[in-house]
C-alpha cells in the first residue's frame, strides 16, 4: 500500500483567534517604522470582530518609547479605520468604530513628554495631521447624522467621546470645535432615539465640548446651549438625563437599602424575639448586605463615572433658561415614573450625604448645589419650585443617622431642597471641613429664604430642624475654630452663614407659617446663647474676616454687627428668663426648673418687648458668576473628563 504524501501535524495546545494575530502583527516593535500594510490586510481587520480586552490589554503594556517607534503602524490604524468609517460598508464600519474607540481610550491617556507633538506623531504625523483629523471629524460627523442603525451612530459618540477626553489637554480637540456637531447630536441623533439611556453620551460630549477652554475662548459650544430652543430636542434630553441621574443613584441604593421594609409578620415575630417562628423565606434570594468596612470602600468608590453628565447638566441650565424652565416642570409630570428633576434632587442627596468620602463625591455634590443655586437665581423658576403645583415625592438618602424625617405625601420641590441643605450640613462636619461646600449650601438656604422675604410667603416646612442644623454648625464652628481659621475662604463662610441666621431671627415673623415656629427659633438661639460670645471671639476679628472685617457690600452690614445684634437677643431672652425663674423660685421656694410651656410663654412676651436691630439688606446677593470660580469649574472639567474616559474605556 503507498504511503500518503500527508504528513499530521501536532495539535497546537490553544488556537489564537485571528484577530489577536493581526493585533500582534500590527503592534510588534521593529525597526521599520515606514513598513506597509496593504489594503487586504485592513479589510481583514475590519472585517472580524474586534477583540476589545485583548487590543486593550496589548496597548496598555505598550510604552510611549515603544509606541512612538511603531508610529507608522498606529498612524495606517487611524488613518485606514477613518477610511473604512467614511466608506459606510455596514459591519465593518462598526468594527472599525470600536477599534478606534478602544485604540484612543489607551493611547490618548498615556504619559508624553510632549502631550501634543507626540499624539499627533503616533495618530497622524506632523506632517499630515490637519488632513487626517479634518477626515476623522468629516467621517464621525457623517455617521452621527446618518450613520444608519441607532447602534452605529453611538459607537461615532464613544469615537468622539474616546478622542475629546483623551486629548483634552492639548490642541486636537479643536478640530471638533471648529466643527459644529451640535445639530447633528440634537436634531438628527437624539430626536431619532427611542430609548432614553441613549441620550447620555451625546450630552456627555457636548458637555466636554462646551467646557474646552471655554475661558481662553469664545467656546462655539457654550454659544450653542444657550440658542437651543427646539423644545422637542430639549424634552428629550431632559428625559434622558432623568435616566441617567436615576441610574447613578441606584449605585447607593445597591449597597445599602435605605428605604424601611413595610409591615409583614415576620418583621413582627423578630421584633418581640420571636424570629424562629416567623415563615421561611428560603424561595426568595437574599442579597448579601457588605460588611462595615466593605460599605466605606463601596461608598467611597461612588458616585460612579456616569456622574460626569452632571457637568452637561450645570452648563446646560446655566446657558439655557428653556432646558431650566422644561427641567423643572417635568417634576409635575403624570406618569408614575420618577420625573428628571427629582432624580436629579435624589442623586444630589445621596451625593452630598457622602460627599465627605473623597474629593471626588464633594466636587460633584459642590457642581450640583451651584446648579440648584443657578435655577434658584432665576425669579420665575424658584416661584415654579415653591409652587404646590409643582408637588412631587423625592426619594431622600437615608443612610446614615441622623435622619431626615419621614415624608410620605408630595411636597413643594424647595421643601426638598431644604432638606438635602440640611443634609449636607449635618452629615460632613469633619475638621477638615468642606468650606466651598458648605459656602454652597448656606447660599442655597439664602436664596430659599429670600424668595419667601420678597414674596411674603408663609411656608409650612420642619423649620425646628433647620434651626437646629444650623445652630449646630454654629457649635461645630465655635468648637473647630482653630481647625479652619487658615482656610481662605472662611471669611465668606462665616459672612453667609451669619447672614441667613440673621435673616432668619430678624424677618422669620413675614414667612413661617404660626408664631409658634419663630419662638422655636427663638428658644434655640436662647439655648446656643453662650456660645455666641466664644464664635465673635474667635470669628468676628480683623486677622480672621477679610477686609478687617468691613461691611458687606451685599448686606450693608458687617460680620461683627450681625454677631452682636445675634447676642443682643439672646441676652434679651435670656434676663427674661432668669426673671421668671426668679420669681418662681421666690413663690415655690427653692431653685425651680421652666418647663417647656413656661420657656415658650416667657419668650411669647418677650418678643413684644424685643428691639430687633435695623439690619437692611440681609435679603441681598449676587449671582452667580463662572469668571469669579474658574477655578472650582475646571477642577470639575477634569473630573468630568476623566470620568467620560473610564466611561468610553471601559477602566
Amino acid at each position: 500500500m503507498q504511503a500518503s504524501p500527508l504528513t499530521q501535524q501536532h495539535r497546537p495546545s490553544s488556537f489564537q483567534p485571528k484577530i489577536d494575530s493581526l493585533y500582534e502583527e500590527i503592534f510588534e516593535t521593529r525597526d521599520d517604522a515606514e513598513l506597509d500594510f496593504d489594503d487586504g490586510f485592513w479589510r481583514e481587520v475590519f472585517l472580524l470582530r474586534p477583540d476589545k480586552s485583548n487590543l486593550r490589554r496589548r496597548l496598555e503594556n505598550i510604552s510611549v518609547d515603544d509606541l512612538l517607534r511603531i508610529q507608522g503602524a498606529t498612524q495606517q490604524l487611524f488613518r485606514q479605520a477613518v477610511a473604512q468609517i467614511r466608506s459606510g460598508s455596514g459591519l465593518s464600519d462598526e468594527n472599525a468604530l470600536d477599534t478606534l474607540t478602544v485604540f484612543l481610550s489607551i493611547v490618548l491617556t498615556k504619559r508624553y513628554t510632549n502631550p501634543s507633538s507626540e499624539i499627533i506623531t503616533v495618530l497622524a504625523g506632523l506632517d499630515r495631521v490637519d488632513a487626517c483629523f479634518l477626515d476623522f471629524v468629516d467621517a464621525i460627523e457623517t455617521v452621527i447624522r446618518s450613520g444608519g442603525s441607532v447602534e452605529t451612530r453611538q459607537k461615532a459618540v464613544e469615537v468622539a467621546i474616546a478622542l475629546t477626553a483623551g486629548a483634552y489637554q492639548t490642541s486636537l480637540v479643536s478640530y471638533l470645535t471648529h466643527r459644529d456637531l451640535f445639530p447633528g447630536l440634537t436634531k438628527q441623533y437624539i430626536l431619532d432615539v427611542d430609548d432614553s439611556n441613549l441620550v447620555f453620551k451625546p450630552m456627555l460630549l457636548l458637555g466636554l465640548l462646551a467646557n474646552y477652554n471655554k475661558f481662553e475662548f469664545r467656546n462655539p459650544y457654550r454659544a450653542k446651549f444657550e440658542d437651543c430652543v427646539n423644545e422637542a430636542a430639549i424634552q428629550k434630553i431632559v428625559q434622558g438625563l432623568g435616566t441617567g441621574y436615576s441610574s447613578s443613584r441606584d449605585h447607593y441604593v445597591a449597597i445599602q437599602e435605605d428605604i424601611e421594609e413595610g409591615w409583614t409578620l415576620s418583621n413582627t415575630l423578630k421584633y418581640i424575639g420571636l424570629g424562629v417562628l416567623a415563615p421561611s423565606r428560603s424561595s426568595t434570594p437574599t442579597r448579601n448586605a457588605p460588611s462595615v468596612d466593605d460599605s466605606k470602600d463601596l461608598f467611597s468608590a461612588l458616585p460612579e463615572n456616569d456622574a460626569c453628565i452632571l457637568l452637561s447638566t450645570y452648563d446646560f441650565s446655566h446657558a439655557n433658561k428653556l432646558f431650566a424652565s422644561t427641567f423643572i416642570a417635568h417634576s409635575t409630570a403624570t406618569s408614575k415614573k420618577e420625573s428628571p428633576f427629582s432624580a436629579f434632587l435624589s442623586l444630589t442627596s445621596y451625593i452630598v450625604h457622602h460627599a465627605y468620602r473623597s474629593p471626588r463625591s464633594t466636587l460633584y455634590g459642590h457642581i450640583n448645589l451651584i446648579t440648584l443655586r443657578i435655577l434658584l437665581e432665576d425669579q420665575s423658576l424658584c416661584t415654579k419650585i415653591f409652587s404646590p403645583d409643582n408637588s412631587t415625592s423625592v426619594r431622600l438618602c437615608r443612610q446614615r443617622p441622623p435622619f431626615l424625617p419621614k415624608t410620605s405625601s408630595s411636597r413643594p420641590l424647595a421643601a426638598t431642597i431644604l432638606d438635602i441643605s440640611i443634609d449636607t450640613i449635618t452629615h460632613n462636619l469633619r475638621r477638615r471641613l468642606s468650606i466651598p461646600l458648605y459656602i454652597a449650601t448656606l447660599n442655597i438656604i439664602h436664596r430659599l429664604l429670600t424668595h419667601l422675604l420678597t414674596t411674603r410667603t408663609r411656608f409650612t416646612y420642619h423649620w425646628s430642624l433647620l434651626w437646629q442644623t444650623l445652630l449646630s454648625l454654629l457649635r461645630f464652628l465655635t468648637t473647630y475654630a482653630d481647625s479652619i481659621k487658615h482656610d481662605p475662604d472662611l471669611p465668606i463662610l462665616i459672612n453667609t452663614f451669619l447672614t441667613v441666621l440673621s435673616l432668619a431671627v430678624c424677618n422669620g415673623d413675614i414667612f413661617l407659617p404660626d408664631t409658634d415656629s419663630h419662638d422655636d427659633l427663638f428658644y434655640k438661639l436662647v439655648e446656643n446663647g453662650h456660645l455666641l460670645p466664644r464664635f465673635k471671639s474667635a470669628f468676628a476679628r480683623p486677622s480672621t474676616l477679610a477686609s478687617g472685617g468691613a461691611m458687606d457690600p451685599r448686606t450693608g452690614s458687617s460680620p461683627a454687627a450681625l454677631i452682636d445684634a445675634l447676642i443682643s437677643i439672646s441676652e434679651h431672652f435670656t434676663s427674661l428668663l432668669e426673671e421668671e425663674k426668679g420669681r418662681t423660685s421666690t413663690f415655690g421656694g427653692g431653685t425651680k426648673t421652666l418647663s417647656p410651656k413656661e420657656v415658650s410663654k416667657v419668650i411669647r412676651k418677650g418678643c413684644d418687648t424685643l428691639s430687633l436691630p435695623a439690619m437692611e439688606g440681609l435679603e441681598r446677593w449676587t449671582r452667580w458668576r463662572e469668571v469669579d470660580e474658574k477655578g472650582f469649574v475646571k477642577r470639575v472639567g477634569r473630573l468630568a473628563v476623566e470620568d467620560a474616559r473610564r466611561v468610553v474605556g471601559g477602566s
